[in-house]
């Protein structure tokens, strides 16, 4: 153990209004799980403001307790009894994960978060979902889809929400949940599996090599890694006989993708709640939560105790250090909405119902099928 780390097991032995916790990874990674009791400071924002926390000590944690160790060392440069967790979120949420539960008792405690869905949480998240299943004609007759699994909270949410509309719908189905490794770490893959098992969820896993095909590419990994592993899935639910998969975007990021096109693409579009595969003939895309709100789904997941990781790439302590551009334009996005919202309560719904709402009379120029037409062919 290097020097000023300090253990899950010393942290415990600790009275905790005798020190600060900080999780320095950015909001997004965040949002997905983090220790109960922390400060989300980001690290951009510690390195300007550390003469708060100056009266007592400071335990510092990022995913795997490697970019804090840099953050503790600044912190100390100034002043700050500052500490490092070792082995970050990561190592306490193996810690914490329940590993010795008996099947009775996993079983019992996903009946639980089932009721949730259909009491609690029935108008914010279950009519949401059966909302868009509906409007948007995402579940037919027949269908076999995969419910793609990465680990977080969008797409274990979806899990149990497909689980319980094979309980209610009138409509014959199949699923298949299928978690694609693509090279992940032992832990981070304990961390998957093992909320399966406490959420009942029978996953299917298949490997892949994604990960080290990408780790040394220098511009957009993550861009790459992405699209590989939609290539992934694809292939192994046709494999499967499904002619479906499920993924786990939600409504903010719907109205996110929408301002990011604009902004910093000059376009205008949005993530469609469905489309066609163009490499995967017969296949279809579909994205189940696209009405339902990330703070809805943090509820949720606080509500049932549950504890996710964003990114389960083994080769990065956060996805933003990867990430690069891509995160951190989606953090300005992110706050750029929350600034409008304190004079526009309806912004987030506006945003959202604009692509529903195009006016080609009022529009200069717009791309159909890759051919662009101008206002001008019928002026």
């Amino acid at each position: 153990m290097n020097e000023f780390e300090i253990s899950l097991q010393e942290l415990s032995k600790l009275d905790i209004d005798d020190y600060y916790l900080i999780d320095i990874r950015d909001k997004i990674s965040s949002s997905y799980g983090y220790i109960p009791g922390s400060l989300n400071i980001p690290n951009d924002q510690l390195y300007t403001n550390y003469d708060k926390y100056l009266d007592k000590r400071v335990v510092v944690y990022c995913k795997k307790g490697e970019i804090s160790k840099d953050t503790v060392e600044f912190l100390r440069e100034k002043g700050v009894n500052a500490w490092n967790l070792t082995g970050g979120y990561l190592a306490w949420l193996v810690e914490n994960i329940s590993l010795d539960k008996k099947e009775d008792e996993d079983k019992a405690y996903a009946l639980e978060v089932e009721r949730s869905l259909q009491k609690k949480f029935r108008k914010t998240i279950w009519s949401k979902f059966t909302k868009a299943i509906k409007d948007y004609e995402l579940v037919k007759k027949g269908d076999k889809i995969a419910i793609c699994i990465s680990g977080g909270k969008d797409s274990m949410l979806m899990a149990k929400l497909f689980q319980e509309l094979k309980k209610h719908n009138k409509i014959p189905f199949e699923v298949v949940f299928l978690v694609m490794d693509p090279g992940y770490s032992p832990e981070n893959r304990q961390v998957i599996e093992n909320n399966a098992k406490k959420l009942n969820i029978p996953i299917t896993v298949f490997e892949s090599d994604i990960f080290e095909s990408v780790f040394n590419v220098e511009k957009s990994p993550c861009y790459l890694c992405a699209r590989m592993r939609r290539g992934y899935l694809y292939s192994k639910a046709k494999e499967l006989g499904c002619n479906k998969i499920a993924l786990g975007h939600h409504y903010d990021d719907v109205i996110e993708t929408i301002l990011m096109g604009m902004l910093y693409g000059a376009q205008i579009q949005t993530m469609m709640p469905k489309l066609h595969s163009t490499n995967f003939e017969g296949m279809e895309l579909i994205r189940p939560l696209y009405l339902i709100r990330e703070d809805d789904i943090k509820k949720w997941r606080d509500y049932n105790s549950l504890y996710f990781i964003q990114c389960a790439c083994k080769f990065t302590d956060t996805c933003s250090v990867i990430g690069g551009d891509t995160s951190s334009k989606r953090i300005e996005i992110k706050q750029l909405i929350a600034k409008l919202k304190e004079t526009n309560p309806y912004v987030e719904g506006n945003i959202f119902k604009s692509v529903e709402n195009v006016n080609l009379n009022t529009v200069i120029a717009y791309k159909k099928d890759g051919i662009k037409h101008s206002f001008l062919d019928n002026y």
